[in-house]
C-alpha cells in the first residue's frame, strides 16, 4: 500500500510541477507574440510542448490546461476591477512568503490577458469551480459545504475540506467576490 501512496504524491508532484512550467510557457509565448495570439492559443501551444517533451501524456496535458484556463480566468476576473487590494486580499496571504518568481509570473500572465478575458467575464464566473484532485495555483478557496477557508502559497492539487470532507469549492463566498 505504502508504494501507492509514494506513486500517488510522485504524480501530484509531477503535475504541479508541470502547471508551472506550462504557465511560464504561456507567459513567455506572451512576451514574445505582444498580445497578437489568444490565451486558448497559449494554452494549447504549452500543452503540445509539454507532450512533445514527453513531460505528460496528452490526457493530463489537457487537464493541465483546464486548470490553467480556470485559474488565469478567475486572476483577470480580480483584475478587472482594478483594484490591487482586492487581488492581494484574494490570495490571502502575506505575499513575502511567496516566491517572488511565481507571483510575478502568474500575475504578469493575469494582467496582459484582462482584455480577453473582459469578454469572458460571464463564463470565468461560472468556470470558478473547483473540485478535489484538481490542481490549483496560488490562492484561497472556500468549501462549497461548509464555507471553510482553504489557502494555497503554492501549486497544488485540492484536498477535500479538512473541516467536513467536501470536495466541491469556489473563489467565491455568499456569491460575493473575495
Amino acid at each position: 500500500m505504502a508504494p501507492q501512496n509514494t506513486h500517488s504524491h510522485d504524480q501530484d508532484d509531477k503535475l504541479t510541477r508541470i502547471y508551472d512550467r506550462m504557465m511560464e510557457r504561456v507567459k513567455q509565448a506572451w512576451e514574445q507574440d505582444i498580445g497578437q495570439t489568444t490565451l486558448g492559443q497559449l494554452i494549447e501551444g504549452a500543452k503540445e510542448k509539454a507532450v512533445a517533451l514527453g513531460e505528460v501524456t496528452q490526457q493530463e496535458a489537457e487537464r493541465i490546461g483546464q486548470f490553467l484556463r480556470r485559474d488565469l480566468e478567475d486572476a483577470a476576473a480580480f483584475m478587472n476591477n482594478e483594484k490591487t487590494k482586492e487581488f492581494v486580499d484574494w490570495l490571502r496571504f502575506d505575499i513575502e512568503r511567496v516566491e517572488s518568481r511565481i507571483f510575478e509570473l502568474f500575475q504578469s500572465v493575469a494582467d496582459k490577458t484582462k482584455l480577453e478575458f473582459l469578454r469572458l467575464q460571464e463564463r470565468a464566473r461560472h468556470a470558478a469551480d473547483y473540485n478535489t484532485g484538481e490542481i490549483t495555483g496560488i490562492g484561497t478557496l472556500h468549501c462549497s459545504s461548509c464555507g471553510q477557508t482553504m489557502h494555497f502559497h503554492k501549486t497544488t492539487r485540492i484536498p477535500p475540506c479538512p473541516k467536513c470532507h467536501g470536495t466541491s469549492f469556489t473563489r467565491y463566498h455568499d456569491g460575493k467576490q473575495d
